[in-house]
């Protein structure tokens, strides 16, 4: 049994892991023992063979498909022998220090489910730390700009910028460090969605087993944001589309009655309204790029939407147990 199982999931995200690898095999750590698992759904571009030369201490498990973040988390920590899952992004740069405090503090606090660190980008700035679990109040722009004018002593009391640890109702998917027995109490990964929300998710059946997410600020990992997933038009199309799609199902998971309804109508109506404006506007500038992208998000909106009244589902059509109603 080893201490820490770090779990990667790539998908053609070579040259961010490549990168992130070589900071994980220089550890040489005498505190703690850490294996590395690196699921891979389906790159299908000859690379992994390369990986596993360059990396030998690296397990590589080769996924059925491109089934999403979820199921590949699902994927390595069926595989990992760790007390300790350590989830990472492709795109983060670890460090001996990093793996430490994120370990000593899940240890040391067993009500904390899930622990996560400061997060710095290339140009050395900090990612918000203040995290809301989705709600009405919290729904769009201005509900979450009123909600926190409201809130503000309670946030500045709860984020003061002395204290070493604070506690985000849900951390980014990219450093997600908690054991086996949290991980297990909360059934893993939901695999109902295919791409974001699911660390959100996540987040939030730890909340309702009792336990909290604690963000320490004593160490850092350097996280190069977006640069697993935004690579052209069509998969940053693809990608949008997705946290729309992953808001319906995470609503769909952790709300009923009324309330559910009330908040997928207004979440359906709002979109379509938005994105039928902006494609319109695409369709004018249509020499413009950019503007591609929100026609071809329309498309696969309204293809959305059509597979949830014809199957009776708010699951991704891309997740793995899509139809496993």
């Amino acid at each position: 049994m080893v201490d820490i199982s770090i779990v990667i999931v790539n998908y053609k995200s070579w040259n961010d892991l490549k990168e992130c690898l070589q900071s994980i095999v220089s550890i040489n750590s005498h505190q703690f023992t850490v294996e590395t698992i690196v699921v891979d759904n389906q790159s299908n571009d000859g690379r992994i063979e390369e990986f596993k030369h360059l990396f030998p201490s690296i397990s590589f498990v080769e996924n059925s498909g491109n089934n999403g973040f979820a199921n590949g988390c699902n994927v390595g920590a069926a595989a990992a022998k760790g007390n300790y899952l350590f989830f990472l992004n492709p795109d983060t740069i670890l460090s001996e220090e990093a793996i430490y405090e994120l370990w000593k503090t899940a240890s040391t606090t067993p009500d904390l489910g899930i622990v996560c660190c400061t997060q710095i980008n290339e140009s050395g700035k900090y990612y918000n730390e203040i995290r809301f679990f989705p709600s009405l109040r919290t729904l769009f722009g201005p509900f979450r700009a009123l909600f926190k004018v409201i809130n503000k002593q309670l946030i500045n009391e709860n984020y003061n910028p002395e204290k070493q640890i604070v506690f985000p109702e849900w951390a980014t998917g990219a450093v997600i460090f908690m054991s086996k027995t949290w991980f297990e109490k909360v059934n893993g990964w939901t695999e109902k969605y295919w791409l974001y929300f699911e660390d959100v998710d996540l987040c939030k059946k730890v909340s309702n087993q009792g336990g909290r997410v604690g963000l320490i600020r004593n160490t850092s990992i350097l996280h190069k944001h977006g640069g697993a997933s935004r690579i052209n038009i069509k998969t940053k199309a693809l990608t949008k589309t997705e946290v729309l799609i992953s808001q319906h199902v995470y609503f769909n998971e952790h709300t009923k009655g009324l309330h559910h309804f009330l908040i997928q109508l207004i979440l359906v109506s709002s979109t379509l309204v938005e994105k039928i404006l902006l494609a319109i506007i695409g369709l004018v500038f249509f020499f413009i790029p950019k503007l591609k992208v929100n026609l071809l998000i329309l498309k696969h909106l309204i293809l959305y939407y059509f597979n949830c009244i014809i199957q009776s589902t708010w699951t991704s059509p891309r997740a793995m147990n899509y139809l496993k109603k």
